[in-house]
Order: C-alpha cells, then sequence, then structure tokens
C-alpha cells in the first residue's frame, strides 16, 4: 500500500430497489414470456408493467401532483441553500413526487431548524442523524 487515502465518491442512486411478493404461477407466467423472448429478464418485465400502470392513470396522477402542489423529479437541499433559508428566517415545507435529497454536508441541527415538514412520495435520502432529527416531520 502507497499510504495514499483515496476519496471514495458515492455513486448517484437513480432508482430504489424493492420486493414484491408474487404468486408462483403469476412468477411463471412472468418466466415464460421472458423464456419466449418477450422480457430480456424478470425485472425487465416488472417495469415495463409498472411504467404501463403508471401512463394508463397519467391524467389521475397529473390532477393529483396538482392537487397537492407536489414538486416532481428530482430535489437537492445542501448546507448553502438551508442556511439561506435560516437567515432569512423562513422554513421549508418539502412536498415531492420522486426524490429529495439532503446533502452529506448538511448537519442534523441545520435540517430540523429549517424543515418543517417532509412529504415524499418516492425516496429520502440523507444522512441517518439527519433523517433521525426529522422523524417527527417525515410523512
Amino acid at each position: 500500500m502507497s499510504g495514499e487515502l483515496q476519496e471514495i465518491r458515492r455513486k448517484p442512486v437513480d432508482s430504489e430497489k424493492i420486493t414484491i411478493n408474487l404468486g408462483y404461477v403469476d412468477l411463471g407466467h412472468v418466466d415464460l414470456l421472458v423464456q419466449e423472448g418477450f422480457y430480456s429478464n424478470r425485472t425487465d418485465f416488472i417495469r415495463t408493467a409498472i411504467r404501463s400502470q403508471l401512463d394508463r392513470h397519467g391524467e389521475a396522477v397529473r390532477q393529483s401532483v396538482a392537487r397537492h402542489r407536489l414538486d416532481l423529479g428530482l430535489r437537492r437541499y445542501n448546507r448553502h441553500e438551508l442556511e439561506r433559508i435560516q437567515a432569512a428566517g423562513e422554513t421549508l415545507h418539502i412536498q415531492v413526487l420522486g426524490l429529495v435529497v439532503i446533502a452529506d454536508d448538511v448537519p442534523a441541527d441545520l435540517a430540523r431548524d429549517t424543515i418543517a415538514s417532509v412529504h415524499v412520495l418516492g425516496a429520502l435520502q440523507a444522512a441517518p442523524a439527519v433523517k433521525a432529527a426529522l422523524r417527527d416531520r417525515i410523512r
């Protein structure tokens, strides 16, 4: 070893892993479609099925996003941004359909002081201490 330290950067995550329970017959149908070449693997089938259902209910989703005033997509918050909000005497009510990332440079106390509520339909990525500080504000 050369004794040099290397910074390990976290690879940005663009998806969330989920687990589903599927009956054996349904799973067999999926496997048959994969075997016959309709899909490259089980995941491809499941993603395609989910996208199909989301497209099918697209208008209802759009109306609901507008009604609930949700930001759509990815929303990042870093220390500098939260310090500006704190200096202005304001607080955030985060409402996102997608992914919320609270940067690693955000201390738990700053998050607690500036974030009044968090409503995420999707995923929240933050340091464990920040999630703990906001536990009572996350729904």
